[in-house]
C-alpha cells in the first residue's frame, strides 16, 4: 500500500447529512446537487454516487467533459451543462443520454436549431436567463428571439448576492425572473437557488434547488452555518524535525528569523498541494488541542511550523491538521482573505482523498 504524506479526509455521512437538510429546506421540491470542478475538489465520481443513493437526481456539471465523465461511471441520473454548448461539442452531447445543456446565449440556440442537427432526435436543453449578476446567460430583451424544435426542460437563472440575506438585489432578480419565466408554458423546472438562496425564503425556491458548497461543509457565514456540517479534514505529515539556532533565517528570502533556539518541524504540504502561500507567516496548523505557527515562505511541497513549546510531544510520522472540524473550511478560508469554494477547489489532485 502506497504512504501519502498530505490527505483529504471526506465525512461521507456529514456530507449526505448536509444534503438531507438542504432538502428539507427545499418545500417538497426537487434538490439538486452541484457537482462542478470535481465536486468542489472532493471528488465528482464518489460525490454523485453518495448523492444518487442518497435521493438526488439532478447534478449541475460547468462543462462536457465534466459530464461525461460521471456518464462512463454512471448511466442514470441528469446532468446539466451550465456552460452550454458550442460546435466542437454539440453532436457529442446529442448523442448522449440525459445531458443537458443549459444555453446560455442566443448564438448556442442558433446552433443548437442548426438544420443539419435535424437528423437527431429530439431532446431536452436549458435556458439560462441573466437577472442582473451579467455573467452567463440570455439577456432578458433577448427572450423573445428563444425558438426551437427541441423541448425546454429547465429555465435558470443565478443570485448575485444570495450570501447577503438583506441585499435589495436578490429580490430585484427574483421579481425579474418570475415575470421572464411567466412568458413560457409548460416548463417542467424552474431553478434560481443556489445554497444560500435555499435560505431566502419560499420565493427563491421555486421546484429545484442548486446548492453546491454547503453540500461540502461551506456556509460562507450565512443562515446555513447553524446546521451545516462540516465534511473535510486536510492533513500533512511531519517529514522531518530540526533543531536551529538563535538568529537563523527559515524559508526562501529571509522573511522569518528565529530571536531564539528553536525547534522546527517540516510538514509535506505546499502550495504545489493547494495551501495558500498567503499562510506565510500568518497561518496555523493543529494537533489535538494544540496550534502551531507556519513560519517562513509556503514552499510548493512544504512548509515549516514552530513546534519549540511541544517538540517532545510531536514525532515524524506524525500528522496535523490544516483544516479540522473545529478551525473548519470557512476560518481558514477568512484567514487567507478568499472563500470556502476557492480553498477546496484549489487542493490539488497529488492530496489524497479519502471518503470514511
Amino acid at each position: 500500500m502506497s504512504h501519502h504524506s498530505n490527505f483529504l479526509e471526506i465525512n461521507k455521512k456529514n456530507l449526505i447529512f448536509n444534503y438531507n437538510y438542504l432538502n428539507s429546506l427545499s418545500d417538497k421540491n426537487l434538490t439538486a446537487a452541484t457537482i462542478k470542478a470535481n465536486a468542489y475538489g472532493l471528488g465528482d465520481i464518489e460525490a454523485f454516487k453518495m448523492l444518487y443513493n442518497a435521493g438526488c437526481k439532478h447534478f449541475f456539471l460547468a462543462t462536457f467533459d465534466e459530464a461525461i465523465r460521471i456518464r462512463k461511471k454512471y448511466s442514470y441520473g441528469f446532468l446539466y451543462i451550465l456552460n452550454g454548448i458550442n460546435k466542437d461539442n454539440i453532436k457529442k452531447i446529442l448523442r448522449e443520454k440525459n445531458i443537458i445543456p443549459i444555453i446560455n446565449s442566443i448564438d448556442q440556440l442558433k446552433l443548437l436549431n442548426k438544420k443539419k442537427l435535424n437528423n437527431y432526435k429530439k431532446f431536452n436543453f436549458g435556458i439560462h436567463i441573466d437577472t442582473g449578476i451579467n455573467r452567463l446567460g440570455i439577456n432578458i430583451s433577448d427572450l423573445q428571439k428563444i425558438t426551437s424544435t427541441h423541448k425546454i426542460k429547465i429555465i435558470m437563472s443565478h443570485l448575485s448576492s444570495a450570501d447577503e440575506s438583506n441585499n435589495y438585489y436578490n429580490k430585484l432578480q427574483n421579481n425579474r425572473f418570475k415575470k421572464a419565466v411567466s412568458s413560457f408554458k409548460n416548463i417542467e423546472i424552474l431553478s434560481f437557488a443556489n445554497s444560500a438562496g435555499i435560505k431566502l425564503g419560499k420565493e427563491y425556491l421555486y421546484n429545484l434547488t442548486r446548492p453546491g458548497i454547503a453540500l461540502y461543509g461551506g456556509h460562507n457565514n450565512t443562515e446555513l452555518r447553524k446546521k451545516i456540517k462540516p465534511v473535510i479534514k486536510l492533513k500533512a505529515e511531519i517529514i522531518q524535525i530540526k533543531k536551529i539556532n538563535k538568529n537563523q533565517y527559515v524559508g526562501y528570502n529571509q522573511t522569518f528569523k528565529t530571536k531564539k533556539n528553536t525547534v522546527i518541524a517540516i510538514i509535506a504540504i505546499g502550495y504545489g498541494d493547494g495551501l495558500p502561500r498567503s499562510l506565510s507567516n500568518n497561518g496555523y496548523v493543529y494537533y489535538k488541542k494544540k496550534k502551531f505557527k507556519i513560519i517562513g515562505r509556503v514552499s510548493m511541497d512544504t512548509c515549516t511550523i514552530d513546534i519549540t513549546r511541544y517538540h517532545k510531544f510531536l514525532k515524524i510520522g506524525k500528522f496535523v491538521d490544516i483544516i479540522n472540524y473545529q478551525y473548519d473550511v470557512e476560518k481558514f478560508a477568512k484567514k487567507c482573505s478568499t472563500i470556502s469554494n476557492e480553498i477546496l477547489t484549489s487542493i490539488t489532485p497529488r492530496v489524497k482523498r479519502i471518503y470514511i
